[in-house]
């Protein structure tokens, strides 16, 4: 329930394809089981395919269209038949709350803002550098995000770049996590290497994801440490990676392609190390969390988000971005101490509950409550003219 004990109708908006997992995918369907499990009624409005295969709580609004955004490729709905059912979705809803997440791309969550009225949460996830057609586009986007009722950012980086491009303010209230889920993981002993096991998670051709980085200091460390093995999971084309990679390190790299969410808490739990080569457009780092709940002490690349989860240094180690022989050393160095290892991964185990869903959630359903308070329910806005919007994505 609520804080103050009573059940909310909840309308969620998530701006990406359903159909291809991503964080902020993640993010939406946890927290609306979360809110289920709680008593809540809870509706999600994603990209889909009619006849995608969607749990019974998601409405799809049809396919969606890869955009080029923030340094990656974005699954996006955006026009007129989307819109269409964008406003049947809120007649049907009859929702206390209508929660939008990452309200400033163009996809079903703008919509959203231009079609709805009452009371209205935006998450913002994004985190990137100074935008001109971003700024550009604030205008155009101003008068729907103005009628939003609280902001929240998962992140002092996702709030800045909220401050830079669009102007106001957010509480930040941080990604969420099933962290019992990734503590019951059990190793797989078959993924083990001989002399110590390193992990990555993440599309493996979006070079903002940093795999070159690892591939090159894995190199580095094999010479150090043969024996050791290195798990790849991650959509992409493996054959253009493993194409630019040494036959002999090859023989230490296993590309394990996409993986369920079980398969990935058991890689989390296998591993001595977990990795995050990532080379910027972070705003959070839920992966390193995961890893964190699931024991694996982290090195990650020294990104702001990244520090920030880590505690600057007493939950994970850092290494400059970029860097492979500094990642080849940090590596080698911590495979070498199993204490140290075993003491981050304590620590870790405990800080990481403050982004349980059980605190996440509460936080979230405060705000929630504070907006809904003596206010009527989500409703259509009536429609009017707008300007067209019909320029590039922002990034």
């Amino acid at each position: 329930m609520s804080v103050t004990g009573r059940a909310l109708r909840v309308g969620l908006v998530c701006p990406y394809s359903w159909e291809v997992p991503g964080g902020v995918q993640f993010h939406v369907r946890d927290l609306a089981e979360h809110l289920i499990g709680l008593g809540h009624s809870v509706s999600v409005l994603a990209p889909a395919d009619e006849d995608a295969d969607v749990q019974p709580y998601v409405v799809p609004a049809g396919r969606a269209v890869p955009v080029p955004y923030n340094g990656s490729v974005a699954r996006l709905s955006f026009g007129v038949i989307s819109a269409t059912r964008v406003r049947r979705w809120l007649r049907e809803g009859g929702f206390d709350v209508l929660h939008i997440h990452e309200p400033a791309s163009p996809s079903l969550s703008i919509l959203a803002c231009w079609a709805a009225s009452g009371p209205i949460v935006a998450t913002f996830h994004t985190a990137m550098v100074r935008s001109r057609v971003m700024a550009a586009a604030s205008t155009v986007l101003q008068p729907a995000l103005d009628k939003i009722s609280a902001r929240i950012a998962v992140s002092e980086e996702a709030r800045r770049t909220l401050v830079d491009h669009l102007g106001g303010d957010a509480v930040v209230i941080p990604n969420g996590l099933c962290v019992d889920r990734f503590a019951a993981a059990q190793p797989r002993p078959q993924w083990r290497g001989s002399n110590g096991t390193i992990g990555f998670i993440g599309r493996i051709d979006e070079p903002r994801k940093g795999l070159a980085t690892l591939l090159e200091g894995f190199t580095l460390l094999l010479r150090q440490r043969p024996g050791v093995r290195l798990l790849v999971a991650g959509r992409g084309d493996v054959e253009e990676v493993s194409g630019q990679v040494p036959t002999e390190v090859l023989e230490s790299v296993s590309f394990l392609g996409q993986v369920s969410e079980a398969d990935k808490a058991a890689l989390l739990a296998t591993v001595d190390v977990y990795v995050a080569p990532n080379l910027g457009g972070e705003s959070f780092g839920i992966i390193l969390v995961e890893a964190m709940a699931a024991g694996a002490p982290v090195v990650a690349s020294d990104l702001e988000a990244f520090r920030a989860v880590l505690d600057h240094g007493a939950l994970g180690r850092t290494f400059p971005v970029g860097d492979a022989p500094a990642l080849a050393a940090t590596l080698a160095e911590l495979l070498a101490d199993p204490a140290e290892r075993a003491r981050l991964a304590a620590a870790a185990r405990i800080q990481v509950r403050r982004y349980d869903w059980s605190v996440v959630a509460d936080d979230l359903l405060a705000v929630y409550e504070t907006v809904t308070l003596g206010r009527p329910p989500v409703v259509e806005a009536p429609r009017t003219r707008r300007r067209r919007w019909a320029g590039p994505v922002p990034g």
